[in-house]
């Protein structure tokens, strides 16, 4: 598991790219779906987060294996939580589904205890005022009452899986924001973050022209004259 731990300059210098920047370099790159679809902040306020992913996966609920009985069994995400790592994301693919709570408080908690950064899930939560209280970062469609087993099974952990109709691997590095979450395929890691830290800083500059009365056609994006006195002023340190 230690395979999951991001260097922490990593980390720092992603919390400083908003996911928007994320998927406009990932497009530059050719990747248009990496915006997990309804990934939206369970409540507002949260930091922009940063980990590699460690996924689970459910599948449509079948009455012989989607059963209270299920909880305790050696594939549960009871013991999915037993092997999250310190630092890593949880990026649950929960089909889209909306009247089943993926996870509860008591799950959030132990999450929450064992350090994980954060839930992502394109599913809802259940017990939402107990998960609120664990102070786990989730992102997901919202609440439902009724648990998992009521639309879902659990079949695995540490897998490729879909959420929100992105497909994400584990080890991929996952940024969530109020924007959402953002998926950086892990072999595309360190371009991103040259081109994201790039990206950050031009628009910067252009939303100080764009304070100071500039118009936007020729600024954004920048014409080769606009892009001149951009670069010059990178050149002067950013004065």
């Amino acid at each position: 598991m230690d395979s999951l731990a991001l260097d922490p300059a990593i980390v720092a210098t992603l919390q400083g790219v908003s996911t928007a920047t994320l998927t406009t370099v990932l497009l530059k790159h050719g990747l248009r779906n990496v915006w997990l679809r309804g990934t939206r902040p369970l409540a507002p306020g949260y930091p922009r987060l940063v980990g590699r992913a460690f996924t689970l996966r459910f599948v449509p609920a079948r009455e012989d294996l989607a059963t209270p009985a299920s909880w305790g069994n050696p594939i549960s995400t009871r013991a999915a939580i037993e092997a999250m790592p310190e630092g890593c994301i949880a990026v649950v693919g929960a089909m889209g589904v909306t009247d089943a709570g993926i996870f509860g408080d008591i799950l959030c908690a132990r999450m929450a205890q064992r350090g994980v950064a954060a839930l992502v899930s394109d599913g809802v939560v259940r017990d939402v005022t107990g998960v609120l209280g664990t102070q786990l970062p989730v992102w997901c469609q919202g609440t439902a009452a009724p648990s998992s087993v009521t639309g879902l099974t659990f079949v695995g952990w540490q897998e490729p899986i879909g959420c929100g109709g992105v497909a994400v691997f584990p080890n991929d590095v996952v940024v969530a924001d109020q924007d959402g979450a953002v998926l950086i395929p892990q072999a595309l890691l360190d371009e991103v973050i040259e081109a994201s830290v790039e990206q950050e800083r031009l628009e910067g500059w252009i939303m100080s022209q764009v304070a100071a009365g500039a118009k936007l056609p020729g600024l954004y994006p920048p014409n080769d004259e606009n892009r001149k006195k951009y670069e010059a002023w990178k050149k002067s340190g950013g004065r």
